[in-house]
This record gives structure tokens, sequence and C-alpha cells, in this order.
């Protein structure tokens, strides 16, 4: 199987602000998000990758850039619509701290299976097309390049918090544990009879193990020996 890395992209002008972006054009990686992109793409220069897929938004296309940079080869760069931003409709240019009194709000955080972004879309439409696009591009680069083979994903918060949601089994109303930082780092393989989720918002830490881990068909019981 192959192995899809999941970055959210680095830290934005409206994170620092404050401001739900959602799919508003110009909204670009601030100075502490430029450096959180440099670091991810140094974690990940040591891993040869085959693919580096970026929703269409600036934010995840500059941080798609950092990590291509620093790649020794010459990993392909498809924009995928599939894993773009949540289209929070009006919700979108608005701050969280005028959201938060929105009754939709208590919603979001305890049932966000039951939301639709007022002029947007649903959050479990979010999800399907999200997980659809992963699992496609996944099975793409496992047919072209085999079964070890390391691609990467750059996208939104609630994106790979839908993704790593699906590939644990949980159900959407439980997304909202999930913590995904500026930049961090997931992987997932996706198994002949599930997905395994090797790592959640990662910002530190050798990745170099990627280089040469076999994956393994079926889940080592007791937990294995891990990684040198």
């Amino acid at each position: 199987m192959a192995t899809v890395i999941l970055v959210r992209h680095g830290r934005t002008t409206a994170n620092a602000s404050g401001v739900l972006a959602g799919r508003t054009p110009g909204v670009l990686l601030d100075d502490v998000g430029r450096q959180q992109a440099v670091r991810t793409g140094e974690r990940l220069a040591v891993v040869p990758l085959v693919s580096v897929v970026s929703s269409p938004l600036e934010r995840c296309r500059e941080t798609a850039g950092y990590i291509v940079d620093r790649q020794e080869g010459s990993p392909t760069t498809p924009v995928e619509e599939g894993i773009s931003e949540c289209d929070y409709g009006d919700w979108q240019g608005r701050t969280l701290k005028e959201l938060s009194a929105e009754p939709l709000w208590a919603t979001v955080q305890g049932q966000p299976s039951a939301v639709t972004f007022p002029g947007g879309e649903s959050m479990a439409g979010m999800q399907a097309r999200a997980v659809a696009a992963i699992r496609r591009h996944d099975a793409a680069v496992e047919a072209e390049h085999g079964p070890g083979a390391v691609w990467v994903a750059v996208s939104h918060g609630d994106i790979v918090k839908s993704v790593l949601a699906d590939a644990l089994g949980m159900h959407l109303d439980l997304f909202q544990r999930i913590a995904v930082g500026p930049a961090s780092v997931s992987i997932v393989r996706y198994g002949t009879s599930r997905p395994e989720v090797l790592a959640t918002n990662t910002d530190s830490g050798d990745l170099s193990w990627l280089r040469a881990a076999a994956p393994a068909a079926d889940a080592a019981v007791g937990g294995g020996a891990g990684h040198e």
C-alpha cells in the first residue's frame, strides 16, 4: 500500500487574526506560516516523494512549494479541487468570535454531521468529497509507483481532520476531537482490510523511517517492533 502524508497549510494572516478565511482568494502565509512550511519541507526532505497534491487555494500551494523545493527528485504537483477548503458560505470572512455567538456554532462543535453552512456546503459533503479524492489519488499512486510509494496532500484543517476521522473509523460527529495544527504532518496508509493511521498532528521528529518501512498488509498483533 502507498503512504499518504496529510499536511495542513502553514499559518496565515487570517489564522493569526481569528478570521474564517474559507475560500477567500489572496489569503497567504504570514511570516510564522512560512517558517512552519520551511520546517515541514525540511522534515520531508529525507523522504522521496512521488507526488505533492495541493488544494487550489494559495496558502496550500505556497506550503506545497516549500515541500517540493526541498525534494531531490521531481514529484508531480497536481492541484485537487476535492481537498479544497470547506465552503463555509455566509460564514466566510467573519471572525471566529462573532461566529461563536451564532446558534449553529454549537452544532458545528457537537454534531457536525447535521451542519450545512448557510449559503455553503454540508460538513458531511465536505468529508465525502475529501475522502474520495484522497483515496483516489492514493490508489493511482500505488498503481503507478508501487506499494512503497509516499505522497503528500496539502490541505486545510477541517479537511485533514475529516480524512483522519474516516481513517480512524470515527463518526464525523467526533472529528472535533482531532487537533491538526498549521503545517502539521499526519500519516495514513490504506490497506486492503482497513486504513492504518501512523501519526497525527506532528510538527517535529525524524521521518526518514518512511524511506525503508515496508508496509504490512495486516496489523501487528501486540503492536509490533516499530521502526528504528
